[in-house]
């Protein structure tokens, strides 16, 4: 009980609690930051630089908009599985969400309305790639070469986050298939699927929601299955102009589900992170679910996971298994041996298609890749994370000075919202940068053994936790779990609430070595 009384004092405090970080500089030194992607954790930090009033401050976006995963993943029914409440920054409340679990544009328009009225889109330059970045040991500066020229800045910030980079499975025959193909992230909307045969590969997140769009229009669907994610109730709904009046009217009604999201979704972490036997609710809500849409036993037996809940992500939806059920949906688990011009073949024959699709999810442990990172002595972060991705608090990486990291190794989540864990990073890096606009600090290198140490104790946990007991998209080739907290997010915020200088030395400019 005293932990879960911990955890309801902190959401009360910290969940719930719009934060205010409008503050000025301690000094009129103004280090100069570069932020990687404009996406809610690098707008985020925008925001906050501003506010604090530190106007030398770049957003590098390869793209041509702002927004990240939002601007990239248009496929039907993309959607987010964290309610809009909580799927939010707390200080820019939105009373007129149109549903509570809301859709891609509604989070890309929210995304966009809050760099303008934030004043921040002056600070990002668009169509601008960073290709690759070096700290200058001389000068104690980062060097980045980007698309549009070299640029030069005291604090580096990469955040380009976990799910930029779409995965596509390594098989055979696939450069021959004679259709249409493309990536659910890179969904090709000028091709037609009405009256066509599709194909899809996996069963993931994307795929459980863009399947049940498609399935009217197709002749024939095949989806090919490789492990039954776990699929239980979405419970959404419209927003009526009721709620949005409420809201205006009482914000504190909205504050308070806000509060009660993050306490369920803290209890869903716990039932993934400890001995609790909460994820046996979770399983028996799924049974549940799929006895109720699925009368088949076949199918259903099929749509089985062969794992325990939660090692793979749990996936929010009402419509996923009646369509898999409809007469124009096959559902192949059979091993997947080559690609050819006609089809997918498997183990049992070929299923021919006009149109392939992959819905095989990102590249989540491939931090930073393709860009080309370099620290003291000129040291690859490649060659660093040449066993797994780690980082300090998931923000800082020993022999990289100066570089903070927004949605990095070991800070994602498998049961609340991504967007509460970048606010406290984007809050941490704030500290950094205060500490040098004061001159206590100027260049702050996290030491080795206490980064070391926290990689021990973050591993120890997550290998006593479910996601350690499948193959899924959290861990590397090696086995190691790079992407994952292995705590309640209130603990995150307890962490990295206040910056310990003692976990850093100082870099003096010449005299890195």
């Amino acid at each position: 009980m005293d932990r879960l009384s911990a955890v309801v004092l902190a959401g009360y405090r910290h969940g719930l609690t719009f934060w205010d970080v409008r503050k000025t500089p301690t000094s009129s030194r103004q280090p100069k930051v570069a932020v990687i992607g404009a996406g809610f954790g690098g707008l985020g930090l925008a925001v906050m630089l501003k506010r604090a009033g530190f106007t030398d401050f770049e957003v590098f976006e390869r793209a041509g908009d702002i927004g990240g995963v939002w601007r990239e993943n248009t496929y039907p029914g993309a959607a987010c599985d964290v309610p809009s409440p909580l799927y939010s920054y707390s200080f820019a409340p939105n009373r007129t969400w149109p549903r509570r679990y809301s859709e891609q544009p509604d989070i890309l328009d929210y995304l966009r309305r809050v760099a303008k009225d934030e004043g921040v889109l002056d600070h990002v330059r668009l169509n601008t790639e960073v290709t690759a970045a070096e700290f200058d040991e001389g000068t104690g500066r980062w060097r980045l070469e980007t698309s549009a020229g070299t640029v030069e800045a005291d604090v580096l910030v990469p955040a380009t986050g976990q799910l930029s980079r779409p995965a596509v499975p390594d098989i055979p025959g696939a450069g021959t298939f004679a259709g249409e193909v493309f990536h659910s992230a890179e969904w090709n909307h000028d091709v037609d699927l009405r009256g066509k045969r599709v194909a899809v590969i996996g069963t993931g997140a994307s795929a459980v929601q863009f399947v049940p769009r498609i399935q009217p229009q197709v002749a024939r669907l095949t989806v090919f299955q490789r492990s039954a994610p776990y699929v239980v109730p979405k419970p959404d709904r419209a927003y009526t102009r009721w709620h949005h009046r409420l809201y205006r009217s009482l914000p504190v009604t909205q504050l308070l589900g806000r509060f009660g999201t993050w306490g369920v979704g803290e209890l869903l972490t716990l039932a993934l992170t400890s001995v609790l036997p909460l994820g046996r609710l979770v399983e028996l809500l799924f049974r549940v679910h799929l006895r109720r849409q699925v009368r088949d036993r076949a199918l259903r037996k099929r749509l089985l996971p062969d794992y325990r809940v939660g090692c793979k992500r749990v996936l929010f939806s009402n419509d996923w298994f009646p369509t898999l059920a409809k007469s124009n949906v096959d559902v192949v688990t059979d091993r997947i041996t080559e690609i050819t011009p006609e089809g997918v073949r498997t183990t049992t024959g070929l299923h021919e298609a006009d149109v392939l699709i992959y819905g095989t999810g990102f590249k989540a442990t491939e931090f930073l890749a393709p860009m080309r990172v370099r620290g003291l002595g000129g040291r690859e972060l490649a060659e660093e994370w040449a066993g797994g991705a780690h980082a300090y608090l998931g923000i800082s990486v020993p022999d990289f000075p100066n570089m903070f990291l927004i949605y990095g190794p070991n800070t994602n989540l498998g049961g609340n919202s991504i967007i509460y864990m970048m606010e406290h990073q984007c809050r941490y890096v704030l500290q950094l940068v205060r500490e040098m606009a004061a001159g206590r600090v100027s260049c702050v290198d996290v030491r080795r053994d206490v980064a070391e140490r926290f990689d021990r104790e973050v591993q120890g946990r997550l290998a006593a936790s479910v996601w350690s007991g499948c193959r899924s998209w959290y861990r590397e080739e090696n086995g190691r779990i790079s992407t994952n907290w292995p705590g309640l997010v209130w603990e995150y915020h307890r962490r990295t609430a206040k910056v310990d200088l003692r976990a850093y030395r100082e870099v003096a400019p010449g005299k890195a070595a």
